[in-house]
């Protein structure tokens, strides 16, 4: 693991990532969309995971290569395009604002790459855009508390209570927003590579989180706690496509 002159050159990890990716194993390619607005945290736990697993190749996919802001201050490159996107064993959208997920380029590339996966992972809202793509219907989805509705009117089945934990429903992973992030990519990698990785991965990181408050759920938080989270991310949910737009990819890649 090397950098360009200018920067510090890293040979500490060198060992790790050679067992991460002994010689002969296939590369397993997680493809994560970055759009300008995207939420960190929502994919944070995707690339921590996957990164650990056997061959991981970790993508972060937008239509170009410049500079994009996560959401808040999270300046991030991304390494591939809509346009060199490599096949994906892995694909994989968190929460991007109203102005990427109603995008018709984004909606097109987002049904081709994750037609094209062997696992598609959602977070809060990117389930919506997976919804958009007309990939969750007549499925069991999680995602963010306030979108209950709008996953309904894309398709979805049925949608799994705010605290209830991941969906999984075919190759279709999915949940809420944050720690959700590491749970589905926990339930890929143990789903690829077999319980002992996902157990082992969820021991590297010590994923054994510790609510200091109890109200990360609706059923944990207060009436004015939920009403003024509504009032705050309802805005933004509204926004949201609420039809799926199936346009031919073609046409817009």
């Amino acid at each position: 693991m090397t950098k360009d002159h200018n920067q510090t050159r890293i040979t500490s990890y060198d060992g790790m990532l050679a067992a991460l990716a002994p010689e002969g194993v296939p590369p397993f390619r997680v493809g994560i969309l970055v759009g300008p607005g995207f939420v960190p945290m929502d994919i944070v736990g995707i690339q921590t995971v996957l990164a650990m697993m056997p061959g991981s190749e970790i993508h972060f996919i937008w239509k170009d290569r410049e500079v994009v802001e996560g959401f808040r201050s999270w300046p991030t490159v991304p390494t591939t395009t809509f346009a060199t996107c490599p096949d994906l064993d892995v694909f994989a959208v968190g929460m991007n604002p109203p102005e990427v997920q109603n995008d018709p380029e984004v909606i097109a590339f987002t049904r081709k790459a994750a037609e094209g996966a062997r696992y598609v992972i959602g977070v809060c809202s990117g389930v919506a855009l997976l919804g958009a793509a007309g990939l969750i219907e007549g499925k069991t989805v999680a995602s963010n508390f306030a979108a209950e509705d709008l996953l309904r009117d894309l398709g979805a089945e049925t949608v799994l209570a705010s605290g209830t934990g991941p969906a999984v429903d075919g190759n279709l992973y999915t949940a809420g927003p944050g720690i959700g992030s590491f749970e589905v990519a926990l339930l890929v990698a143990a789903d690829a590579f077999g319980r002992g990785a996902g157990e082992l991965a969820e021991f590297a990181i010590e994923y054994d989180p510790h609510p200091p408050f109890q109200t990360g759920t609706v059923a944990g938080a207060s009436p004015d706690m939920l009403a003024g989270a509504r009032a705050m991310i309802g805005p933004i949910i509204a926004q949201y496509q609420r039809r799926p737009s199936l346009a031919d990819p073609a046409s817009d890649i």
